[in-house]
């Protein structure tokens, strides 16, 4: 089913809750293609089993941000989920997904653990295979993503993601989608983005952001993500050093 023309790509929504402005360059370059290295980053989150018992010098080969006894572990702490054996060979991988308001992709959809639980009806909603009434157990989709996770928690754009895309499963198969997940590959970390009211609201304010963008947005105020930005030649926009900051410049 093709998306509404007023849906917003789930991606378009991730760059805005970076930076509106960054959207912005991206679209006038019609730039849809990931970053250099996002590919293989992503292709280690269908080999965690391998991985975690894999050789050092294997995990060197590989692009993994951490050293391989620290991966390693990582891994284990992964491999001591109840879902783990979804994630290792997930039911669904690279489902494009149509929502109310968003469309995109879900890296992957772990179904529920007892498959006899629920069926698919004709549309995609599910029922209760006991006919008792009762909601089926829900389905998780996961987001990739090929960067660094942040101590805590997830980075704003992955967060906006997960609800755009747990959403989006949502609408899709007519039930609740109480959660969804972010996993960092190259670190061997899964982080767990639920349905909050605070997390709805960030989706809901970057989706307002997107559809009300004209122009060129404003700067943001955070010069740490302008180093980063793949266009901050044609933004203009120039990071002050150490010394400028400390006014010794």
């Amino acid at each position: 089913m093709p998306p509404p023309e007023d849906s917003i790509p789930i991606a378009q929504l991730a760059r805005a809750a970076y930076c509106p402005r960054q959207l912005h360059y991206a679209r006038r370059e019609d730039d849809h293609e990931p970053p250099p290295g996002v590919v293989a980053a992503r292709e280690l989150a269908f080999e965690y089993e391998r991985l975690r018992t894999a050789r050092d010098e294997t995990l060197r080969d590989r692009p993994i941000d951490v050293d391989p006894e620290t991966y390693r572990s990582n891994l284990g702490r992964v491999a001591e989920r109840d879902d783990y054996d979804r994630l290792v060979d997930p039911g669904i991988r690279e489902r494009f997904l149509v929502g109310r308001d968003c469309h995109g992709v879900a890296h992957k959809v772990l179904e529920p653990v007892d498959a006899a639980v629920s069926e698919a009806s004709p549309n995609g909603s599910q029922k209760s295979a006991s006919g008792d009434g009762a909601p089926p157990p829900a389905p998780t989709p996961t987001v990739i993503s090929p960067g660094d996770p942040p101590p805590r928690g997830v980075w704003e754009p992955q967060r906006v993601r997960a609800v755009a895309v747990a959403k989006a499963l949502a609408w899709e198969r007519e039930r609740p989608v109480p959660r969804a997940l972010v996993e960092y590959p190259t670190h061997g970390v899964i982080r767990t983005v639920r349905l909050t009211t605070r997390n709805k609201s960030a989706y809901r304010r970057t989706l307002w952001t997107v559809r009300s963008l004209s122009g060129v947005p404003s700067r943001i105020g955070d010069e740490s993500k302008c180093a980063a930005c793949e266009y901050r030649e044609q933004c203009g926009t120039k990071t002050r050093s150490l010394k400028t900051m400390l006014g010794l410049g």
